[in-house]
């Protein structure tokens, strides 16, 4: 049986995918395990209506009931919103498993990507992607997120690493593993809530048109994905020593509390969003729709691109 035979696909989406029109791939991970609900169930409907209005379709991801669902029903949406970390965080080692137990689960960037390709969808957004966690050293902690972007012909538009993260040493496996890094009408590469790492990008576009292209001649090529990083706007962003004192204290807690692995990021997560007293959360939600708005604008001019090749 081939891999596509696991896919369910919204006839809307599918419909788009076939004629070439503007999609965008959205996680679901940000909803199972990257945010308490209800914001959790409002930041997916939120962003699903950011994509619709910059003229793209929204295709949120899940693994639900044996299947690998590229698009959600609002009932799909509450579900997950609603599972309390009762759901499985599905990375693409754990793929198969989840088909075989029919477990419900929330995709990361890596399983999104897998599953985004799978579908002929060239374009995914996302909060920030995983990377190499700080003391990688001796954890060995880097995320598949890395080694995904290196082999799956999707283009990933993000607010950059997560702070939480060894930025430097996640740019370095991406330029081992020829990752573009593209920042989007930027230089410098963001921090998730800081538009600053004090690191740089390999190439910068300032417009959809631009990034379309990009994507376009990238997909010829044969090459693998693509990272596009586009900082949180202005008004929502932390100074990089601000947020870097909370997630020095997360971290602290972490390894008094002896989380690590898949867990050590949700906890993260939610001990800065404790510390801050939930500002963390508004500005995560704030960066996600900028990704989709971002993705989606940039979907539509692919489509263009792609539509005239096509006539």
């Amino acid at each position: 049986m081939h891999a596509q035979a696991y896919l369910s696909i919204t006839d809307e989406i599918a419909a788009a995918i076939a004629d070439k029109q503007a999609v965008v791939a959205l996680e679901s991970t940000i909803i199972t395990h990257g945010m308490p609900y209800p914001q959790n169930l409002e930041m997916a409907r939120g962003v699903e209506t950011v994509v619709r209005e910059a003229g793209a379709i929204p295709a949120t991801i899940a693994i639900m009931g044996g299947q690998l669902k590229v698009g959600l029903t609002d009932q799909d949406l509450e579900e997950l919103a609603r599972s309390g970390g009762s759901a499985e965080k599905a990375s693409r080692r754990d793929v198969a498993a989840l088909l075989v137990s029919g477990a419900m689960a929330g995709t990361t960037v890596a399983t999104t990507m897998q599953i985004a390709a799978l579908a002929g969808i060239k374009i995914f957004a996302t909060g920030g992607i995983g990377g190499v966690h700080r003391g990688a050293e001796e954890s060995f902690d880097v995320s598949a997120d890395l080694e995904e972007l290196s082999r799956t012909p999707v283009t990933v538009v993000c607010a950059g690493a997560k702070s939480i993260l060894d930025i430097a040493k996640t740019l370095e496996v991406l330029e081992t593993k020829g990752v573009p890094v593209i920042g989007y009408g930027t230089d410098s590469f963001p921090a998730f809530w800081a538009r600053e790492s004090g690191h740089g990008v390999d190439h910068r576009v300032d417009d959809p048109t631009a990034l379309a292209r990009l994507i376009a001649i990238q997909s010829e090529l044969g090459n693998g994905g693509m990272l596009v990083a586009n900082p949180i706007p202005e008004a929502d962003a932390y100074a990089p020593e601000e947020i870097e004192s909370y997630i020095t204290k997360a971290l602290e807690d972490a390894s008094l509390a002896g989380v690590s692995r898949k867990g050590l990021t949700p906890f993260l997560l939610q001990r800065i969003f404790e510390l801050t007293g939930g500002r963390s959360l508004e500005a995560n939600i704030a960066l996600v729709r900028n990704n989709a708005r971002v993705a989606a604008e940039a979907a539509v001019a692919l489509a263009q691109i792609t539509g005239s090749q096509k006539r």
